[in-house]
């Protein structure tokens, strides 16, 4: 797919390495995606570079997790270092199907009360362009964005005219690029605990490290991602299935049946 669909290759910049996390002692490099387990596996990196700091990752609060100083990213090594460990170290890289990725996006940054820097940041733009006579609580406080605003925002030229998509809805291309960073293992989100106890056990990390099992029931799932494009005209369905169609090619998904796009 790289191949098919990749100009010549380009060199990467340090921006590009900013998702890239860098364990030393057992010679691993993982770039996270946000909404693909990216807090647990943050956690696990956490325990892995911690020299005995941390035993636990569910002891690690998120918000601990997301601190940027608290693991290394591969952007802050010299040329020659970044060189090396994109050669000798194993990189690894976790994806979901792509639409119920961004509903799992939209539902954690604009359906919760308690994400109001989202509400501000991006919340109050979208309401302001792409809702027809908003409320003056919505334009100042941006809660109430719907679904459909969301995809508007997301389709509409100046979005990404203006800045780079936030990493919670970018593609996992875009993040990680896959075609330039050679990947030994691609694990799942549908596959998450099998593929997360094989790289633990690729590195030989201590049997006591264990990647978190997730009891969530609330988790964003095939079935509910169907009922938020229910309302999504068949013309912006396949508008948003080509924003995302290379993650698709890439990571080997099929078109969800739940869209009208045929």
């Amino acid at each position: 797919m790289c191949n098919r669909y990749t100009r010549k290759r380009r060199l990467l910049t340090p921006d590009d390495l900013r998702h890239l996390v860098v364990d030393d002692i057992h010679g691993l490099l993982y770039c996270y995606v946000p909404k693909v387990a990216c807090t647990n596996w943050k956690r696990v990196m956490m325990v892995l570079t911690g020299q005995g700091k941390y035993q636990d990752p569910l002891e690690i609060p998120a918000s601990e997790a997301h601190v940027s100083s608290n693991l290394r990213s591969l952007s802050e090594y010299s040329a020659s270092e970044i060189n090396y460990r994109l050669r000798n170290y194993l990189k690894f890289i976790f994806v979901r199907e792509p639409l119920e990725r961004l509903v799992s996006a939209y539902r954690n940054k604009f359906t919760r009360s308690y994400n109001t820097a989202f509400h501000k940041r991006y919340g109050t733009k979208i309401i302001r362009r792409h809702r027809q006579d908003p409320t003056r609580e919505a334009l100042e406080r941006g809660h109430d964005v719907r679904f459909e605003e969301f995809v508007y925002y997301l389709l509409d030229p100046r979005t990404q005219h203006e800045e780079p998509f936030n990493e919670h809805w970018e593609r996992v291309h875009s993040l990680c690029h896959p075609c330039i960073v050679h990947y030994d293992v691609v694990g799942k989100y549908e596959t998450l605990a099998r593929d997360a106890n094989y790289i633990l056990q690729l590195i030989g990390a201590d049997a006591g490290v264990k990647f978190p099992s997730s009891s969530k029931t609330t988790r964003t799932n095939d079935d509910m991602t169907a009922k938020f494009f229910q309302n999504i005209s068949p013309f912006y369905q396949r508008r948003l299935f080509n924003l995302y169609k290379m993650d698709y090619l890439l990571f080997n998904y099929t078109v969800p049946s739940y869209l009208r796009i045929r």
